[in-house]
């Protein structure tokens, strides 16, 4: 009994705190830390919104507790009914008017942040990035750069002095996703056949975790995304390291695991660049040791976590698209070997 007290105790802590320093550094997806020109609108907007349905509580609860108090049974009453009062212009035109009037209010101020983040700008110095939803992992391409990357998109810091917002073009390659990142922007939906689109600026460099918002299948919830916000400099490099050929080790583990992979269906599904690899239904290999986690961020990408992975998908994410291969024990080996030397 101690232990279940101590459990709801935990919860409600957790849900009257949630925007406390404490939960906000804990927090993977944050939407009390606003980073971005579309985040800070959409926070403004529902701290406005909360101060007015405040009010409307407090004034509508405390009229309630006033007639409790106020018109409680007593022991002298003599039962009769109070005096009866039947129609008053002025009330009733206060309980139109002024519900009327809250709603436009919030009417005009949500179809102002609606229309700011719908029709903002795009600088001559916007990054331009287009974001393809699979089940279950992000394909992310820059198009003016010649980059393609998988689950973690970097974009470089935005400043009032030196203006760089990323600007996305959104679709999806199976059924409807969603991608939201709350620290930078609002929930944007990915549909099949259709172009939807969402803007960002993050103001400082860091890490930003996001995921997938809409239902998409067995392995919805371990379709994560991170946004790696990197300064100028920063931003340059990474793009340089993306743009050249991958490094591979000419080992002799090296070269038995490319032809190992080369020679399995890896091929159909996923590509790798200067290789004859050139699938498409899976990500983009060519760098894949410049990135954190795996699996659209199930793992740490670790060479022992690679291993795993290659041997059986389900170990992290049950219900993957991505078979297992059945292969060996040396099999997996040599091919982990070469996969670890793409950097």
């Amino acid at each position: 009994m101690r232990s279940r007290r101590n459990t709801v105790f935990v919860i409600l802590v957790s849900v009257f705190c949630c925007g406390s320093p404490l939960v906000a550094r804990e927090s993977q997806t944050n939407i009390f830390s606003p980073r971005s020109g579309p985040a800070h609108s959409i926070y403004s907007l529902s701290q406005f919104t909360l101060a007015i349905t405040g009010l409307i509580f407090v004034v509508v609860a405390g009229l309630l507790l006033y007639a409790i108090i106020r018109f409680r049974h007593r022991p002298t009453d003599d039962g009769s009914e109070p005096p009866q009062i039947f129609g008053s212009t002025q009330i009733e035109l206060s309980w139109t008017i002024i519900p009327i009037l809250i709603v436009t209010v919030l009417f005009l101020t949500t179809a102002r942040v609606i229309f700011y983040i719908q029709d903002a700008p795009k600088p001559p110095s916007a990054l331009e990035v287009t974001v393809i939803g699979h089940q279950f992992w992000w394909e992310i391409r820059y198009p003016a750069l010649h980059v393609v990357t998988a689950n973690e998109l970097h974009v470089p810091i935005s400043t009032s002095g030196a203006p760089a917002p990323t600007f996305l073009k959104l679709t999806s390659a199976d059924v409807i996703h969603s991608f939201w990142v709350p620290e930078l922007a609002g929930k944007t939906d990915l549909f099949p056949n259709r172009i939807n689109e969402l803007w960002m600026s993050p103001e400082t460099a860091g890490v930003y975790k996001g995921q997938c918002a809409q239902f998409c299948g067995t392995e919805h919830a371990k379709m994560l995304l991170r946004v790696y916000a990197d300064t100028p400099e920063a931003f340059a490099a990474w793009i340089r390291e993306q743009q050249s050929p991958a490094i591979v080790s000419t080992s002799d583990r090296a070269l038995e695991g490319r032809k190992q992979f080369e020679s399995q269906a890896c091929i159909n599904c996923h590509a790798v660049g200067g290789t004859v690899a050139n699938g498409r239904f899976g990500p983009d290999l060519t760098h894949l040791m410049s990135r954190d986690t795996l699996a659209s961020g199930a793992a740490p990408n670790t060479a022992e976590n690679l291993a795993r992975w290659i041997d059986d998908p389900d170990t992290f994410k049950q219900g993957s698209l991505m078979p297992s291969m059945h292969l060996t024990k040396a099999q997996v080996e040599q091919i982990t070997a070469y996969l670890v030397t793409l950097k």
